[in-house]
């Protein structure tokens, strides 16, 4: 018969260098658990750690241990996605094994839009470009639809979920959208880039737009294949007062 030891519940385990809302493709690929110093911690004690009730990983202690948290190691083929439970035993000489608290963790490995290609690193193929109406890609952007904005659509893209974070990137200028609902999944999303935003990143012939999203968990898309526009006489619209000519002779003042 296996005794249990009638010492108080060990504290449960920590996630090292994890993101608070859960484990994601990257964190998984070196995920490790640090166990706090306990009472009584002793060369030679012995800690197993388990993912989901299943033996992952041990250390016995040595003495540069004793006193300071020890780190474990999860195999990445252990995470899967959806909820763990993680928890730790320390078995002492002489003593019946004690148990830890569990700790408890959302993992999300699939990204938004699909895991990218090694071969773009910045950008992921996997992901539609923005879709701007017909007219305002063929003529640009002009001072009359400046003043109105401007509409585009973000299409549904693979593993869409709940809470996603969607960054707009106007040229140089990025708007935050509203984070993705429940029922906004599966659905394109209507977007209208204001005037501020436009004005901001100014004239330009060939001005890039593109997104990318951050899940829950903090998985990244990376940036989708840009659009490009033409955005002209945003001066017309805007006055922009006029920089000071200096002349040879003098300097800025600092």
């Amino acid at each position: 018969m296996t005794r249990i030891s009638h010492t108080p519940e060990l504290a449960a385990p920590t996630l090292v260098c994890a993101q608070k809302t859960g484990i994601n493709l990257a964190t998984a690929a070196h995920l490790l658990i640090d166990v706090s110093p306990y009472p009584d911690m002793d060369v030679g004690d012995l800690i197993e750690l388990f993912w989901n009730k299943c033996y992952v990983a041990s250390k016995v202690l040595s003495a540069a241990d004793v006193g300071d948290s020890v780190s474990l190691r999860v195999p990445e083929s252990f995470i899967t996605n959806g909820t763990a439970r993680i928890h730790y035993r320390v078995m002492q000489v002489g003593q019946g094994p004690a148990l830890s608290a569990a700790t408890r963790v959302q993992v999300k490995l699939d990204c938004p839009g699909g895991q990218p290609t090694a071969q773009c690193e910045d950008e992921n193929q996997r992901l539609a470009p923005v879709v701007i109406p017909e007219a305002i890609r063929r003529q640009g952007v002009n001072p009359s639809q400046i003043k109105r904005g401007v509409p585009l659509t973000i299409e549904p893209y693979l593993n869409m979920a709940e809470d996603d974070a969607i960054t707009l990137r106007w040229g140089d200028t990025r708007m935050d959208l509203a984070p993705i609902t429940a029922a906004d999944v599966g659905l394109p999303i209507q977007v209208w880039v204001p005037p501020a935003v436009i004005v901001e990143a100014g004239e330009d012939l060939r001005l890039d737009v593109t997104y990318c999203i951050l899940d829950r968990v903090g998985n990244n898309s990376r940036w989708a294949p840009p659009r490009t526009l033409k955005i002209g006489c945003v001066n017309s619209y805007v006055k922009v007062p006029l920089k000071p000519e200096f002349k040879a002779a003098e300097t800025r003042a600092k």
